[in-house]
């Protein structure tokens, strides 16, 4: 029996929330649990194309974990919901034409039905 989806709500534009927000994801939706991460101000920045990956990633792909690419482009794969907050994109100046494709824009009432009764996880 599937369990209850996963809510990721990512608001942090640093790398190491952004990496373990699409690690978790990715881990859940390797085991077949529906998962749905809403970016939020800052957070947007990490379903942009021309996301800004510091050195902290290199570091990450030396330590021979994947990278914010890598798990993004997973995500994708394994039918990872990915949401923009509207709002939230419009506190971050970002336009929606910078969003990595399968990116829906959408508010938090869309993001709360899409997750039902299931968890929430904040980073």
């Amino acid at each position: 029996m599937p369990s209850d989806p996963l809510g990721i709500l990512l608001i942090s534009g640093g790398h190491e929330r952004a990496h373990y927000a699409f690690l978790l994801a990715a881990g859940a939706a390797a085991i077949d649990r529906a998962v749905v991460i809403f970016a939020t101000n800052a957070g947007c920045h990490a379903l942009t194309a021309d996301a800004v990956l510091d050195r902290r990633e290199a570091e990450v792909q030396a330590a021979g974990v994947a990278g914010l690419g890598t798990l993004r482009d997973a995500c994708r794969e394994l039918g990872v919901k990915l949401l923009a907050c509207e709002a939230g994109m419009r506190v971050a100046g970002l336009d929606a034409g910078r969003l990595i494709s399968g990116v829906e824009v959408a508010g938090v009432p869309h993001f709360l039905a899409e997750v039902g009764r299931g968890q929430i996880v904040t980073l």
